[in-house]
């Protein structure tokens, strides 16, 4: 009898490996909503840092909506703008307030955005609170709406 259960035991204990395995490889293949969200943002602040107006843009939904209708290509524009006027662009982003429901997020957080010519220290530098949307596209998330207003002047 216990040569039987000890035999019983070896197939539970290889399909609840495999089980397992096939859990943590499914893991690692796709991010976790918020991780993913995490990384969007990680790319926005790169493609700001590198002055390139077109990226930001690719991490916008089709419909973007920002303050006073902003639509996606004027993002780009304003972006642009931005890295026409400063050499050196920089992000300090702050914690982030993720709220996540099914394929759409919320994503608060404040923002010192600087500019300047290249030296040392930035020629200017704003603090901002920023209030994002986003929206899950082709399994991507982009940046539905955008509100943002300078913390003090």
């Amino acid at each position: 009898m216990a040569a039987r259960g000890h035999f019983d035991a070896a197939p539970r204990w290889r399909i609840a490996a495999a089980l397992l395995l096939v859990a943590a490889m499914a893991a690692c293949a796709r991010p976790q909503p918020e991780e993913a969200l995490r990384q969007a943002l990680d790319g926005i602040q790169a493609a700001i840092e590198a002055r390139d107006a077109g990226e930001v843009s690719e991490h916008l939904s089709d419909d973007f909506i920002g303050p006073g209708g902003l639509d996606r290509d004027g993002a780009r524009r304003l972006a642009a703008l931005h890295f026409m006027r400063h050499g050196d662009v920089g992000v300090l982003p702050g914690p982030l307030d993720i709220e996540l429901q099914d394929d759409h997020a919320r994503v608060r957080f404040s923002a010192v955005l600087s500019g300047g010519s290249g030296r040392l220290l930035p020629d200017s530098a704003q603090a901002w609170q920023v209030d994002t949307g986003w929206r899950l596209v082709d399994g991507e998330w982009r940046m539905s709406s955008a509100d943002w207003a300078p913390v003090m002047r």
